[in-house]
């Protein structure tokens, strides 16, 4: 995998919680199409460092590049955004008021002036709430800086899955796995509620696709199944093909085998290598089972206490003496 681009690269990343250093200058790759685990004892950073990556929350030093682009990094200049929202609004009432000044304008021209203004403040302020990418390319040009949001980073390509099941219980399989694909989708309210045919076109396909996710994890034939009425096994596994179903370029799991029997267990490794090899997906794993761990990725990167102590092959990190000490401890002199 050294040959192939890095598709995610986190360079010198730290968390500071007042005191606590959560994550300590960290630099951490994935090369494009491998299997990479992120494992540490309990409070070594993992969680912490995964929600940085995810843009959950924002690092206290360092930067996070995905896919080519730099996604996280601490805000610059963001106090100035708010000019980028006021400034259309404020030209458009002074032109108004020196066009009424001139005796251009008359009483209903200024009231339409003042509409205008009204308009684009609404709009600049929904772009702000939307962040389409267009815009914060715009706002890298002007020097204005500020971190991905989660839902950036789904639109960017990443799909992730929780430590803890977060379905959404009272909605059946296939409902949950559409969820997934909202923000690939293109259809507009209108479509909607007007039931036009590129809607309807688009609902047919997204279900079409749904059900084909539903059969790759495994789970054929269960779509009109309730999610609270799966079994946990199962449970997992459409969280995965809802993360799937935003169409990831890197997918991240958090603690997938976490609860799972050993057959469910070893048919996650099978899904997880088989979804490389069927999807060309690069996934990153946080997991405390280290038969998953050793026997599916290609490296292993280690934190203990927020920083990282180890990083190679399962066989090299297996062996190594930080390793071992940080997980059992110093033998006694």
């Amino acid at each position: 995998m050294s040959d192939r681009p890095n598709i995610l690269e986190a360079v010198r990343v730290t968390r500071r919680f007042g005191g606590l250093v959560a994550v300590n200058e960290v630099d951490f790759t994935i090369p494009e199409g491998s299997i990479v685990s992120l494992i540490g004892p309990n409070g070594a950073g993992k969680t912490t460092f995964f929600n940085v990556l995810l843009g959950i929350i924002d690092p206290t030093s360092g930067s996070v590049q995905f896919a080519g682009r730099r996604m996280i990094a601490r805000p610059r200049r963001a106090g100035l955004e708010s000019l980028v929202w006021v400034l259309p609004s404020i030209a458009v009432v002074l032109v108004g008021l020196a066009l009424a000044a001139a005796g251009i304008l008359g009483g209903a021209g200024i009231a339409l002036a003042a509409v205008v203004a009204i308009g684009l403040l609404v709009a600049t302020l929904l772009l702000a709430i939307v962040r389409p990418l267009w815009y914060q390319a715009f706002l890298v040009r002007l020097g204005i800086f500020r971190s991905a949001r989660p839902n950036d980073m789904v639109q960017a390509g990443m799909g992730r899955t929780f430590q803890n099941i977060r379905l959404f219980k009272n909605m059946t399989a296939v409902e949950n796995v559409l969820i997934g694909m909202h923000s690939r989708m293109h259809a507009s309210p209108l479509d909607a509620f007007f039931s036009t045919r590129r809607g309807r076109r688009e609902e047919a396909a997204s279900d079409r696709r749904a059900q084909e996710l539903l059969a790759l994890v495994g789970l054929r034939g269960i779509g009109n199944e309730l999610a609270k009425n799966l079994p946990y096994g199962d449970q997992r596994r459409l969280e995965i093909a809802r993360a799937l179903a935003s169409s990831p370029r890197l997918l991240l799991l958090d603690e997938p085998a976490a609860g799972m029997n050993p057959k469910e267990t070893l048919d996650l490794m099978k899904l997880i290598s088989r979804l490389r090899a069927d999807l060309g997906l690069t996934v990153l794993l946080i997991e405390h089972d280290m038969k998953v761990v050793m026997g599916i990725s290609d490296r292993v990167t280690v934190l203990d206490a927020g920083r990282k102590i180890a990083e190679g092959t399962p066989e090299q990190v297996r062996s190594d003496p930080r390793v071992i000490e940080a997980y059992l401890g110093k033998p006694a002199a």
